[in-house]
């Protein structure tokens, strides 16, 4: 989807779009409802846009598998019949990504599992099938590599989980599987003229949840040039920020490595600044952030702590049940998606400005003019992530966006997504 630039730089090759990630259900049918229900609704929002929607498509372990069993027809029928472009696949969750309880489940299979590289290479195959004539590169996001404990099945009992940490010998296999998958791509793309990215997505916590560890672990498992240009990162702007990363010194690392930004997620992080808050305000704070201390998924939260240290808590249920105001923290930042048009909310703030900040950078970092080669490789791909919006507090959503009750709850969820690409948008001008 076309946009203007700013500075007088070219951005007709930067395509925009939103993750169906949105959207619950695993099968083939509920995932084509879907684009038929709402994303074919935020097309029609979105008239004055040039081209069509572009559409992250999200597709579970149960659907790549019908859809390579079964083929293609129910799906790439509802991607054209609604003026959609399916440009790229959110590759990270393998399995149902709305059950009431997903948190560390969102990491399974990891990156040494078979079951993983199956899974990536058939998303692989159904994208080549998707990208219409004349678009030559398709991106997949995935996770990085895995949670660093994993569950020692030897040694867990039915009232006892017990974990353990990784291996070498697993991380090994890893960059193992993604050396073979890259091979895959390969062959996949002299086949079929399709070049797909598989783009590994930073997560606090995880394995690889910065740039220092990411690019260290491409200089040893993917140092291969040939391997590179199929294998790259995934930015997500929500989760640099819960890292209180610099967007552009991460963006400006992977130029300097040689790493392909295969794609941009945008997405925006919950900030509790403490220090501009009054004392007295500090338990107010810790009440509206218990409102969004949910059981689906994990929110992750940077601290930056008193005496300027950063640690990262795994969850923010248990720290708030560590927590009593005054705090003496100065800043946490929470890996809960909030709406990106948001800068903030109640006694909250969010890291709305980092996303404004990531796309000048990769603007910067890809720009092309003057015939030079830019010092970032960059796919183009720009994907709005905000999949928190059906565990959103109804008590804050009412601040975020009217409540409209002539509205179908789809079209209330189309009506936010086109908001979110519209505000995207004002951003590429």
């Amino acid at each position: 989807m076309p946009s203007a630039s700013r500075s007088n730089r070219s951005l007709a090759r930067w395509t925009l779009g939103y993750c169906t990630n949105i959207h619950p259900g695993i099968e083939v049918d509920a995932i084509c409802q879907n684009l038929q229900s709402v994303s074919a609704e935020v097309a029609e929002r979105r008239q004055e846009a040039t081209g069509p929607l572009g559409v992250g498509l999200w597709i579970s372990h149960v659907a790549s598998v019908a859809l390579r069993r079964h083929g293609m027809p129910p799906l790439v029928d509802a991607i054209k019949s609604n003026n959609l472009l399916a440009y790229t696949i959110n590759g990270f969750p393998y399995d149902n990504f709305h059950g009431e309880r997903v948190k560390h489940a969102v990491y399974q299979p990891p990156w040494w599992s078979d079951d993983r590289v199956a899974y990536t290479r058939d998303l692989a195959k159904i994208l080549g099938e998707l990208l219409p004539a004349g678009e030559e590169t398709g991106t997949i996001s995935t996770l990085p590599l895995g949670w660093p404990r994993q569950i020692d099945e030897a040694e867990s009992t039915d009232s006892e989980t017990v974990w353990r940490d990784v291996t070498e010998d697993e991380l090994h296999h890893a960059g193992t599987n993604f050396r073979r998958l890259a091979e895959d791509l390969r062959m996949l793309e002299n086949r079929t003229g399709k070049r797909i990215v598989v783009a590994i997505e930073p997560e606090p916590g995880c394995l690889l949840d910065s740039p220092e560890q990411l690019v260290e672990w491409f200089q040893k498992q993917l140092p291969d040039p040939t391997h590179r240009r199929y294998i790259g990162v995934c930015h997500d702007v929500c989760h640099s920020a819960v890292m209180m990363e610099d967007q552009r010194e991460t963006l400006q690392r992977y130029a300097d490595a040689g790493i392909v930004l295969g794609k941009v997620q945008i997405s925006s992080a919950i900030v509790a600044d403490w220090k501009s808050v009054e004392p007295s305000d500090h338990a107010a704070v810790l009440e509206q952030l218990r409102s969004f201390a949910e059981d689906r998924y994990l929110h992750q939260t940077g601290r930056r702590t008193a005496d300027g240290q950063f640690v990262l808590s795994d969850d923010l249920p248990e720290l708030l049940d560590q927590t009593t105001a005054p705090v003496s923290d100065q800043r946490w930042v929470i890996h809960f998606h909030v709406p990106v048009f948001l800068e903030s909310f109640g006694l909250l703030k969010t890291t709305r400005d980092d996303i404004a900040n990531a796309l000048d950078a990769v603007k910067e970092l890809s720009s092309t003019e003057g015939g030079v080669q830019p010092p970032l490789e960059f796919t183009g791909h720009l994907e709005v992530e905000t999949y928190a919006w059906s565990v959103l507090p109804d008590a804050e959503r009412t601040g975020m966006l009217a409540i409209d009750d002539s509205l179908t709850r789809d079209q209330a969820m189309a009506r936010d997504i086109a908001y979110e690409l519209d505000y995207v948008e004002t951003l590429l001008k």
